[in-house]
């Protein structure tokens, strides 16, 4: 009997031992358990305290203005569903888009107008796009995560998700609303990129269902997330379907399309087929989980490094006081010797900070004219500006 014990107990050992060093370990590694911080490119920075809990920003290349999807850091502990945070109660309902101008610091709120839904706006994902016949005119998307109809509880059938299209002139501090856009494809809303045409985007579903058990199944590796393709004349559809950890999204000026896994590590490039269909083209791990995306003028990607994913999410979402490291990296055609050798991607981490400076960084941005790299954070205290 002890013998046979003893045999079950060494099994049992072996058995969570390979289920460790299998799985286990390598999504801690990739959610940046025990990882060592570096202080990279965090020197000439300088703060601006009166922009907070901005999860997206978006430069606008001709002017440097850039534009930033904002809440507020209590409502955004208790409100934010692609997380689980699902107190609808305590939401804000009265967020907001803000531009900042490097140039002068003036920050302005901008104002909302034929926007008459009582169940405002509570912002995640936003795309900022010149319009096809006059770039002075500029088509706002947003994912907009409304509270429930009807007085359901959140935690039973999640956000009541869906995307917002408004339009603004440069340099004007009005946005005028022109659509609200739901539809069953539009699950779980994460980032959006949009067309000049103020009617096409494709959005990001960053888990497959609303809530419940199934969804946690994704940190294993279940591949339930999704793209949508929406066209204000025609209607929604899935671009592509069965991708691992969807979250920003991002799209260069030949239409290639760049979606971030934020559970895996890594990057999909996608290509735009003739019937508005995706396909993976490539994909391009990294050693940590991604959030948002940007193109900078010279068509290199930048990403959002969740440098500690685990105190991000379990520490830093409930508290924002608490300090989250960030990081950004940049991804550029290989160009060196590696190229020889299959690797046609370079991967170069440029910002990295223990959270001092930088915490909770979920968006940033880098313009490349004026060599300024901008980061914000879903709670983050302040917005980052460094001169690189």
């Amino acid at each position: 009997m002890p013998s046979t014990l003893l045999n079950i107990t060494v099994l049992f050992l072996a058995v969570a031992a390979g289920v460790y060093q299998l799985y286990l370990k390598p999504i801690l590694t990739t959610f940046g358990y025990q990882r060592q911080i570096q202080s990279i490119g965090n020197k000439n920075c300088q703060t601006v305290p009166e922009l907070k809990a901005c999860e997206k920003l978006v430069i606008h290349q001709p002017t440097g203005v850039v534009y930033l999807a904002c809440s507020n850091q209590a409502s955004r502990t208790f409100w934010v569903p692609a997380v689980g945070r699902l107190n609808e109660t305590a939401a804000s309902r009265d967020d907001y888009v803000a531009t900042y101008d490097p140039k002068t610091s003036r920050i302005t709120r901008l104002k909302l107008q034929n926007f008459n839904s009582k169940r405002g706006l509570s912002l995640h994902g936003m795309d900022v796009v010149p319009s096809s016949s006059n770039p002075e005119h500029l088509y706002v998307y947003l994912v907009n995560h409304r509270a429930p109809s009807g007085g359901q509880a959140a935690k039973l059938v999640g956000a009541d998700s869906v995307m917002e299209i408004f339009e603004t002139q440069v340099g004007s501090s009005v946005l005028t609303h022109l659509k609200t856009v739901e539809d069953p494809t539009i699950i779980t809303p994460n980032d959006v990129i949009g067309y000049g045409d103020g009617k096409t985007f494709y959005v990001t579903n960053d888990h497959g269902e609303k809530t419940g058990l199934l969804r946690e199944l994704d940190i294993f590796g279940r591949a339930s997330t999704s793209v949508v393709y929406c066209n204000t004349d025609v209607g929604c559809k899935f671009a592509i379907t069965h991708m691992h950890g969807n979250n920003g999204i991002a799209k260069a000026s030949n239409d290639t399309i760049y979606v971030a896994n934020s559970i895996g590590g890594g990057m999909y490039i996608l290509e735009r087929q003739r019937d508005n269909s995706l396909i993976v083209a490539e994909y391009i791990k990294t050693d940590r989980c991604l959030d948002n995306l940007s193109v900078d003028s010279n068509g290199a990607v930048w990403a959002a490094g969740l440098t500690d994913a685990i105190t991000l999410i379990f520490k830093h979402f409930a508290d924002p006081s608490h300090p989250a490291p960030s990081s950004a990296l940049r991804f550029t055609i290989n160009t060196g010797p590696a190229a020889f050798y299959g690797e046609k991607y370079k991967i170069d981490k440029i910002f990295e900070d223990d959270g001092s400076l930088a915490s909770g960084v979920t968006s940033v941005a880098y313009d490349a004219e004026r060599k300024k790299l901008f980061l914000h954070g879903l709670v983050s205290p302040h917005m980052v500006i460094c001169k690189l």
